[in-house]
């Protein structure tokens, strides 16, 4: 065993007194904005008075600010966190000896909490300030189910009607999940859906489609809009969301600066980019002040590829095109992911502010595929002892690759990974991998191009 073991902890915990006080917003610190939303009957920038319709309204205002870099965290909400935060960051001892490299990993483990994700760090912020508004509930859409377990919960702490539109695929593969959602109090509807005028218009173009977090949005957007007392809160993509999230990264470095740690590598699962941007915003944004430099791998299914082989274009946030437009990498509002893609990171686009960084090339992309995801989640899941949200093993694969190369050059380089959750809801996905019966699909380019054609034409927006 590393005889490091005796100057770096297993766990590395944080006392109470220093959880974070304020999120850090990235965008801050980006001398080339992320461009803003717009709205798609005028292609003018969204104001806080049309967002308001949709969303809850200091919510707005952290969604339209760009420039400060520090919001305060209420109260109610670090007691909220106090359940479960902070979160402990792991030195993976037993990985490294296992695969015999010089490298050093470390991951932040986000799943002590009953909705096993890092997505409560943003449903409780959300929740709180829709309860502050005076509001009766909320809606939602959820994935893999994560989001909508996290903010039924939140929802049920603060006294909110919660309505979830959990995508088809998902609501038939995971009960459980579904379950939990319903335990909390939360209303579950399997998207899409005849119970909206956008559901309804989704299958009868259609039929029998598996649903997609893109047309999960459409519903739940319309459904908040019809309802009065009601607003729609989104589990991902949108900044208000990393901001929250960046508690996970300033825990972080906070519990990397106590042991004079400083990774080299930071890895992190890319979906709508919820986990990734929390995780690296203030490592970014000291890498954006040039006071540190730092390699960053969002790690994306190769099924879904919105990174790697999407277009950066303005773009429908859902499948019924009823929301803002955003400019960010995407793979269409009308794709939707191949019903075997086991794993959640289903979203067709990825947030416009990672979206920017990586189109300056501060950030790279890789894509994986499932199987090979799976075999790096249940070996990380026989030698660490934690078994892993699909999402998260995204991370754990490229993570391993890495220290694999360090093994083969010899540089001893330390590696940091999100591991956003974990897979206990998800095992009718780990049984077919272990039944021999999980395929891969990786889309060709004219699967693609069925997305691309959807995405909005008008004079700078040409792909």
């Amino acid at each position: 065993m590393n005889k490091e073991i005796n100057k770096i902890p297993y766990k590395i915990y944080l006392e109470e007194s220093e959880m974070p006080a304020q999120y850090y917003n990235v965008r801050a610190d980006m001398k080339k904005k992320p461009a803003p939303l717009l709205n798609p009957a005028t292609l003018q920038p969204m104001t806080q008075e049309e967002l308001s319709a949709v969303f809850c309204e200091e919510l707005v205002r952290q969604e339209l600010d760009d420039t400060t870099a520090y919001f305060d965290i209420p109260q109610e909400i670090r007691d909220f966190y106090k359940m479960y935060r902070p979160s402990p960051l792991v030195r993976a001892y037993c990985l490294e000896e296992k695969l015999q490299t010089p490298a050093k990993i470390y991951y932040k483990f986000e799943g002590n909490n009953t909705s096993g994700s890092h997505k409560l760090n943003s449903a409780i912020a959300q929740a709180y300030y829709a309860k502050q508004q005076g509001l009766k509930g909320v809606t939602t859409e959820t994935g893999a189910g994560q989001w909508g377990t996290a903010l039924s919960m939140a929802c049920a702490y603060l006294g909110l009607d919660c309505r979830v539109y959990m995508v088809k695929v998902s609501y038939e593969q995971k009960p459980f999940r579904r379950e939990v959602m319903r335990t909390y109090g939360a209303n579950v509807t399997p998207s899409p859906s005849m119970t909206t005028e956008v559901g309804k218009k989704i299958l009868a173009e259609h039929p029998g489609t598996t649903g997609s977090l893109g047309c999960a949005i459409s519903e739940a957007v319309e459904d908040a809009t019809t309802h009065e007392g009601y607003r729609y809160v989104l589990g991902s993509v949108l900044n208000q969301v990393l901001l929250h999230q960046s508690v996970i990264g300033l825990e972080t470095k906070t519990a990397m600066d106590k042991y004079g740690i400083k990774p080299d590598v930071i890895i992190g699962c890319a979906g709508g980019g919820s986990n990734l941007g929390g995780l690296i915003s203030p490592f970014m944004g000291e890498k954006l002040r040039g006071e540190a430099d730092y390699q960053f791998i969002a790690v994306e299914p190769a099924s879904c590829p919105s990174l790697t082989r999407g277009k950066y274009a303005y773009d429908f946030c859902d499948t019924g095109m009823v929301c803002p437009l955003a400019k960010m990498y995407t793979l269409g509002s009308g794709f939707i992911p191949s019903a075997n893609h086991a794993g959640g990171l289903r979203y067709h686009g990825m947030s416009s502010t990672l979206s920017e960084l990586y189109d300056q090339g501060l950030m790279e992309a890789r894509s994986v595929e499932q199987t090979e995801v799976f075999k790096a989640a249940e070996e990380f899941a026989r030698i660490e002892g934690i078994l892993p949200a699909p999402e998260s093993s995204h991370a754990i694969k490229v993570a391993i690759d890495e220290a694999l190369k360090c093994k083969e050059t010899g540089e001893e380089k330390t590696i940091l990974f999100g591991l956003t959750g974990t897979g206990y809801f998800d095992l009718k996905a780990y049984e077919s991998f272990n039944n021999g019966t999980m395929t891969d699909y990786i889309p060709t380019d004219e699967d693609l191009q069925k997305g691309f054609d959807g995405i909005p034409q008008f004079p700078g927006n040409e792909i």
